[in-house]
């Protein structure tokens, strides 16, 4: 299931820093009507189940050091296979029509539940959020992490591995037969650096906007799309759309 939420500022400007995915990902946790899964969520180690898009600022200008909304208005899609988690977002925004956006209040324009598409065993899709892929490298003794770009099959195998991996984990499933191909023919591409507060610390990742083609099991496929692709979900990465 998915959301479309809509804010407006009450000064009808708002400016928006170039790295806010923390800044939206605290919104959604504070809009968790069930307390208890709020906090369950924040605190798990592991897979969240939900994603969301990067902003859609409308009618912006670009400043030095963010985007500035002209006219106040920001949208955002929310996305998860947890019906129960969607449902506990739409009472959360709809008992406080207001959100705090780094100290500025908005307003809670619109809360729409966003009817799924038809599925087919393959589907064209877009993201609608960069994707991080990432494996481990030994360097000089050291594991080390790294960054794979969509050039490298690597990055494919590493996709179908995890959502497969999400898949069995939200099911309560020790293995499962179900398959999904993930490819690109790499007609858009777009490499996105990326800045994750974490803290007083933030952390660098190179993501990817781009288009790819999901084949396989309809149950993956669909999971696929609520849940999103690749690393860090619950940051607002990874999330697509069917083309």
């Amino acid at each position: 299931m998915r959301l479309k939420i809509t804010l407006k500022s009450k000064n009808n400007r708002l400016k928006i820093p170039f790295n806010y995915n923390h800044i939206v990902s605290a919104i959604i946790y504070n809009k968790i009507y069930d307390l208890e899964l709020a906090q369950k969520l924040h605190s798990s180690q592991s897979y969240k189940f939900f994603t969301f898009s990067s902003l859609h600022i409308h009618k912006f200008r670009l400043l030095k050091d963010g985007l500035l909304s002209q006219n106040g208005v920001i949208d955002f899609l929310i996305s998860s296979p947890d019906d129960y988690l969607i449902k506990s977002l739409v009472e959360g925004f709809l008992e406080d029509l207001t959100v705090n956006f780094i100290g500025e209040e908005l307003l809670v324009q619109k809360v729409e539940l966003l009817a799924a598409p038809e599925f087919e065993d393959k589907v064209n899709i877009k993201t609608l959020s960069p994707i991080i892929v990432r494996t481990k490298k030994e360097v000089d003794g050291e594991l080390k992490t790294w960054d794979l770009p969509p050039s490298k099959e690597q990055f494919y195998t590493n996709l179908e591995n995890n959502i497969i991996s999400k898949y069995k984990e939200f099911n309560k499933l020790d293995e499962t037969d179900k398959k999904i191909a993930i490819s690109s023919e790499m007609g858009y591409v777009k490499k996105k650096r990326i800045s994750i507060d974490k803290g007083d610390q933030k952390t660098f990742h190179r993501g990817y906007l781009m288009d790819l083609v999901l084949e396989g099991d309809l149950d993956l496929i669909k999971f696929a799309y609520d849940s999103g692709l690749g690393e860090k979900n619950a940051l607002g990465f990874g999330m697509v759309e069917t083309i």
